[in-house]
């Protein structure tokens, strides 16, 4: 059965949805939160960087950023074999994206706060992304602010997504969040071909 992941990511970790069948009919078969960096490197590195000498800052950005990589990859082809030992076949991903403002380099971001949150979120939106396209599925990325927009255009209005959402609640208990429902939505969204944002 076709299916693809909807993914909503935090610092560290992230939310997981496998889902199948296109929007408004579509089905979650599974959630899970997949870890996306090692215990021991900082979980916001851009944040432990902050107050250090440059040259420290980038080496531990750049071990943060090894980290991320080499978790996240273990961790999607874990999801995957699981998927496919289920007899999904997982083919696409849908991604929650930031603003996709480009980011200066390690020094303008450390000058600024509002930057610092956006370089964490990227780091591990990267992450996916990249481990994603290893594991050879399609990406499709959804900027978070227009998640409930895009599902509304899916599921034929803001009521309709509301009473959707509220059902598959109802039908598969907790955790049912808003990292659940978006991951869902992002998944149905990479299921029926919407454009990337």
């Amino acid at each position: 059965m076709l299916a693809a992941f909807g993914i909503r990511s935090h610092s560290g970790w992230a939310t997981l949805v496998v889902a199948t069948g296109a929007a408004p009919r579509g089905s979650v078969v599974e959630r899970r939160r997949i870890e996306l960096i090692e215990a021991g490197i900082p979980r916001q590195p851009y944040h432990a960087a902050e107050p250090l000498a440059l040259a420290r800052a980038e080496a531990l950005v750049g071990r943060a950023w090894a980290s991320v990589a080499r978790v996240t990859r273990a961790s999607l082809a874990a999801a995957l074999a699981d998927a496919r030992s289920r007899g999904l076949e997982v083919q696409r991903a849908g991604l929650l994206t930031g603003s996709g403002r480009p980011l200066p380099d390690l020094e303008g971001i450390l000058k600024s706060h509002a930057l610092i949150h956006a370089a964490e979120g990227e780091l591990y939106r990267a992450a996916l992304g990249k481990a994603c396209e290893a594991a050879g599925l399609v990406v499709v990325g959804i900027r978070e602010r227009e998640i409930r927009a895009r599902g509304a255009e899916m599921l034929g209005g803001a009521q309709a997504l509301q009473k959707r959402l509220l059902a598959l609640g109802r039908e598969l208990g907790p955790p049912w969040r808003e990292d659940e429902k978006h991951a869902a939505l992002a998944a149905w969204a990479a299921l029926g071909r919407v454009s990337p944002a």
